[in-house]
This record gives C-alpha cells, structure tokens and sequence, in this order.
C-alpha cells in the first residue's frame, strides 16, 4: 500500500516496527505545516529551520510515549510550539513581529480602542502605530504572546489554538483576553506620550526673550 494514503496511526505503528520509510513518510506529511508554525512563534527564518530539525529529532525518540489519547497532529504542534518557546527564551536578543506581519484588523482595532473621531486630524499612520504594536507584543510573556499571535494575528479559531498550544478553549479565550489587556496598558502609554507631544506642538512655550520683556 502506498505509504502517503495510510492513516498516522498506521505509519506510527510502522515506525515503531522500525520501518524508517513509515517515519520518513510522517516527515513529508508534516514538515510544512511544522516550519509553517515555527515561522509563526519565531518570526524568523532560521530560527523556524532549526526548530523544524529538533522536532523531528524529538518525535524520532519519543515518538514510542505517543500514547494516542490526541491526535497525532496535536502532539506535534504541542512538541513545536515547546521547541519554539525554548528557541526563543535561548536568544540573547529578542526579535520583534515584523511590522508587516500585523495585521490591518488588529491595528484598526487598537485605534478603535483610543482615537475619538474629533481626533482625525491627529490620528498616528499605520507604520507608526504597527510600529508600536510590534513592541508591544514582543514584551508579551510568550504563553499569552503565542495566544495571541495564532489567535488575532494569523486568525486561527480558539479550537486550532488550543489544539496546537494543548489548551482548553476557556484557557484560549482568557489567556488571549488577558493579552489584549496587557497591550490595551501598553498603547496607551504610546498614545499618551504622542498626545503630550503634540500639545506641546500645538502650544509651544514662550522664547525665553518673550518672559524677559514682561
């Protein structure tokens, strides 16, 4: 029977009779989806490469403790999330959301949050704001920033979410709740700050030649 219409269970099955095809054929039928999930926690190329190879490492040697109570599937986007956590807290630098990965929904929902429609003609750009944004997720603490990077960022249901995180739908829907307060705490610092700035644009203070001819 050809390898790629068996079902994970049987190619698992195959693997643990020691068929390395079964295990090779388990690595094409995820590997894509795996990088593709890398790519969404790390946010970088070659961070998502390294955690697709200790992925496959790992399921190679513990792939005989599957105990089958989730899906395939679920498990390794549980072992990919994990390596990826890992691979990030081991970065001495922390590598911030790309700008352009955020979405224009996600950032027209955090101007709804703050901006008031007598306040059009001040409204930042979306660079600016995309700008912040980015800063803000990255100091996110990585369980809630994962949440919600999958959630609001690359749309994924609360069911996908959990399935890749192995968390409850509750626990998706709190964790991503509490994600938007944070970021809410944090915007409106920036926002504070750039309407400081420009009042004091808009009413400068007086030159110092003005005070002494009083």
């Amino acid at each position: 029977m050809e390898l790629s219409v068996i079902s994970d269970e049987e190619l698992i099955h195959g693997f643990l009779q020691g068929s390395s095809a079964h295990f090779e054929q388990l690595v094409v039928r995820y590997e894509t989806k795996v990088f593709s999930l890398a790519m969404r926690l790390t946010r970088n190329q070659e961070d998502a490469e390294e955690v697709l190879q200790d992925v496959f490492v790992t399921v190679y040697r513990k792939l005989e403790g599957f105990e089958g109570k989730s899906r395939f599937s679920s498990w390794l986007y549980r072992v990919t999330a994990n390596a990826a956590f890992m691979k990030l807290r081991k970065r001495k630098t922390e590598r911030a959301v790309p700008v352009e990965d955020i979405s224009a929904a996600v950032v027209q929902s955090q101007r709804a949050e703050f901006e008031r429609p007598e306040e059009a003609d001040h409204r930042l750009n979306s660079m600016e704001l995309r700008t912040a944004l980015s800063a803000a997720i990255e100091k996110l603490p990585d369980d809630y920033k994962a949440v919600f990077l999958l959630r609001d960022v690359d749309g994924l249901s609360n069911k996908e979410v959990g399935d890749i995180l192995g968390l409850t739908i509750p626990a998706v829907k709190s964790r991503l709740h509490r994600s938007r307060l944070m970021l809410r705490r944090r915007l409106k610092r920036f926002y504070d700050s750039i309407s400081d700035t420009s009042t004091i644009l808009a009413n400068p203070p007086r030159p110092l030649h003005a005070w002494t001819n009083i």
